[in-house]
């Protein structure tokens, strides 16, 4: 199994950059396709953004793309998701979220903690 830890979040002006990091231990993520998922009070969670194990492949939901950028890491075991131009509305809980699968979309089976990122307008 990977444990996944995730770090960066913060209180951020609209407009402004944060940078979040997901650590992973217990093994190597590159054998999983990772995903970022946000889930705000009374909402949804909803997928973010994805990259695939093998080939690099790179979702994004439409409300983020243009802003934020998926990276994975695979020497250092990390991926990180740079959030530009942050708006209010991107104010959520972000889950850093591993799988075996290829497919970027559908359910993932591990998870971390999360990490609250809060965008003041």
């Amino acid at each position: 199994q990977v444990q996944l830890v995730e770090s960066g979040g913060g209180l951020v002006q609209a407009g402004g950059s944060l940078r979040l990091s997901c650590a992973a231990s217990g093994r190597t993520i590159s054998t999983y396709t990772m995903g970022w998922f946000r889930q705000a009070p009374g909402k949804e969670r909803e997928l973010a953004a994805a990259i695939s194990r093998r080939l690099g492949i790179t979702y994004y939901a439409d409300s983020v793309k243009g802003r934020f950028t998926i990276s994975r890491d695979n020497a250092k075991n990390t991926v990180d998701l740079q959030m530009n131009a942050l708006k209010p509305e991107d104010s959520a809980v972000y889950y850093c979220a591993a799988k075996s699968l290829e497919i970027l979309r559908g359910e993932y089976d591990y998870w971390g903690q999360g990490t609250q990122v809060t965008v003041s307008s």
